[in-house]
């Protein structure tokens, strides 16, 4: 009986265990063969370490494909510590290669981690000083692919273009504005290793960087170095407080060139002062534009009828009294008797003054509103200002009168080239843009574009073509003459505007302004220049911003290939204007002939023969008096 009773117990333990290595077969099948896939991922993510390799961000080109911002490629130090078998020597030769104290040194080698990024001390180095950690051959320190932000023309379109941060993260201008299209994907290699840092006998995994987008601008860098060349002059002879400049399509909105002077390289941005680092004048700067905004006030009056700027009539007896106070024209004396139109062209305050008197203050401040003055333009550029327009309660006689010829209202410049691409484009208000594509890194194709957005319509195209012809008469005939261009049909209207300092002017402190149209009877582009309190110079802006705007536009010209124009208005010759010819054909000519026909101009001759077969230059083209025509005979 006692046998039997411990035979029993022995089967039912035996049971036990056969069930129990059962179970434990089935555990082990399953994890083999069904579980094995995730648990061995999970493992792998237990043993697994990346090592970074930093994405390039997307280039930044010019609408013609001129990249303005690019990436070049540096290393980064990246410390593993558990591998490193001599902490102590591994600190204090980094330290020295890389030109930090021990002791800071310490806290990367020493720190209890699986990977140590060393920041700052060892990101973008130099390839001098990668050769010096790579030639160390030590366990557990890793140099790595960082890619760098690079402006291969420094200072040229910092502002537009801003800048990155070390971590090529977007701070300023379109790095920030665009930084979630320009961030590109980092990558990595995994490599697996145990708690202690052991490499696993498992393969590396390379997961590649994947670029960010590249961004298309509306900037034409031909116009654009036009700009930074005449900017630098700027500087160079006047020495001014700031100075800016920038380029509009007046037919969609499409900005062509933006610059201002102080400016910064993108690439070495810590070295400036955030003052000049933020403030991207062309759309932040906020001053009364003077002369320049009379464009609107004579584009109001000539659509509302009030006047007609070639029959109506002006008597400018020097100055005249509004509300107890005194506005003077700038010539002593007045102009005396003036259509509207030579009130424009000599920039006559006192005749503007007349205008708001007949626009009245409501249809006055009613079309600075529809031109967008007090509001932002909606750039994609941040920063924009919004000026200060007089609330219409608090306008009075004095408000309107000098508002009419642009002082007392502050705006910014963008608001001001955009108002009057409005003015001579038929009268289409665009909201301004800077980004035109955004292509795909590899092959270049549009993955999206910005297109033109019309906000709103200003003036009938009947006006804007009577303002086209305003323009192109005031630097034929007016103030605007240092920008006349022989041959094309150059508008424009000068500005010059007194600054404000805690509510009173100050003396002999002016922003002298140039607005430029090309072509007047066609508008391809809107220039405006501006130069704050230059030295050394008359205080006239005639002198100062009108050849300045000159020379860019010249350059406008041969980048947008604008052909020569008939029809110009004559220019009103002065004691220092060259004298123009037009080059007539004299092939077949003799010498004779030609010489008597191209008298005065100086001939040249090449060749044998008795007659011309060749001209230079050619048959239509305008050269000034002291040009020399080179002939070339034959028979």
């Amino acid at each position: 009986m006692f046998f039997k009773s411990i035979d029993k117990r022995i089967k039912i333990v035996l049971l036990i265990v056969v069930y129990m290595f059962v179970v434990v077969i089935l555990k082990v099948a399953y994890v083999q063969l069904v579980n094995y896939s995730k648990l061995n991922e999970l493992a792998k993510d237990l043993w697994s370490r990346e090592l970074p390799i930093a994405a390039d961000r997307g280039k930044i080109l010019d609408r013609n494909g001129v990249v303005l911002a690019d990436n070049i490629t540096t290393t980064s130090l990246v410390l593993i510590p558990n591998q490193i078998t001599d902490k102590e020597q591994a600190s204090i030769k980094l330290s020295e290669i890389l030109g930090v104290n021990k002791e800071e040194m310490d806290k990367h080698v020493y720190k209890e981690t699986s990977i140590e990024r060393v920041h700052p001390e060892g990101r973008q180095l130099s390839y001098e000083i990668a050769d010096k950690i790579d030639s160390l051959n030590l366990d557990g320190i890793y140099l790595v692919k960082e890619s760098k932000r690079y402006y291969p023309y420094g200072d040229d379109l910092s502002h537009v273009l801003g800048y990155v941060g070390i971590d090529n993260q977007g701070l300023s201008g379109l790095e920030l504005e665009y930084d979630e299209y320009l961030t590109g994907e980092n990558g990595a290699i995994k490599y697996f290793s145990d708690a202690k840092g052991n490499t696993l006998d498992i393969s590396e995994v390379y997961e590649s960087p994947q670029s960010g987008i590249d961004i298309q601008l509306t900037i034409d860098y031909n116009i654009q170095k036009s700009v930074e060349r005449e900017l630098d002059n700027v500087v160079d002879m006047f020495s001014p407080d700031m100075a800016l400049a920038m380029v509009m399509d007046p037919n969609t909105g499409e900005i062509l060139a933006m610059s201002s002077r102080p400016t910064y390289d993108s690439n070495n941005y810590s070295d400036y002062s955030m003052e000049v680092l933020s403030r991207n004048l062309p759309i932040w700067a906020s001053y009364e534009p003077g002369s320049t905004f009379k464009i609107i006030t004579t584009a109001a009056a000539v659509e509302e009828n009030v006047i007609n700027l070639e029959t109506d009539t002006f008597h400018d007896s020097g100055s005249v009294t509004i509300s107890g106070a005194r506005i003077g024209c700038w010539k002593a004396g007045g102009h005396g008797h003036q259509t509207f139109l030579q009130v424009l062209e000599n920039s006559c305050n006192p005749g503007f003054v007349k205008m708001g008197q007949l626009l009245g203050k409501e249809t006055l401040f009613s079309y600075i509103d529809l031109f967008g003055f007090g509001s932002k333009t909606g750039i994609d550029l941040n920063g924009e200002g919004k000026g200060i327009i007089f609330p219409l309660d608090r306008v009075g006689e004095l408000e309107l009168a000098t508002t009419a010829f642009g002082q007392g209202v502050s705006v910014t410049p963008i608001q001001q080239v955009t108002a009057v691409s409005a003015v001579v484009n038929g009268g289409h208000l665009y909201k301004p843009y800077i980004v035109k594509n955004f292509l795909e890194p590899e092959t270049g194709s549009i993955i999206k574009s910005n297109e033109k957005v019309k906000v709103r319509k200003t003036i009938s195209k009947e006006t804007s073509d009577i303002m086209r012809y305003a323009l192109e008469s005031v630097v034929a005939r007016g103030g605007g003459k240092y920008a006349y261009i022989d041959g094309y049909r150059i508008g424009g209207k000068t500005g010059t505007a007194q600054k404000v300092e805690n509510g009173k002017y100050l003396v002999n402190n002016y922003i002298m302004s140039f607005m430029a149209v090309v072509p007047a009877n066609d508008p391809k582009a809107v220039l405006y220049v501006a130069i704050d309190n230059p030295k050394n110079t008359a205080l006239l802006s005639s002198y100062t911003t009108a050849p300045i705007a000159r020379r860019i536009l010249l350059d406008i010209i041969d980048a947008l290939d604008i052909e020569r124009q008939e029809g110009a208005i004559e220019k009103v010759k002065q004691w220092d204007d060259p004298i123009y010819y037009t080059v007539p054909n004299v092939i077949g000519m003799t010498v004779k002939e030609a010489t008597k026909t191209l008298y005065p101009l100086e001939v040249e001759y090449s060749g044998n023969g008795d007659k011309v077969v060749e001209q230079s230059p050619s048959v239509g083209e305008r050269v000034v008096s002291t040009s020399k025509i080179r002939l070339l005979l034959g028979d």
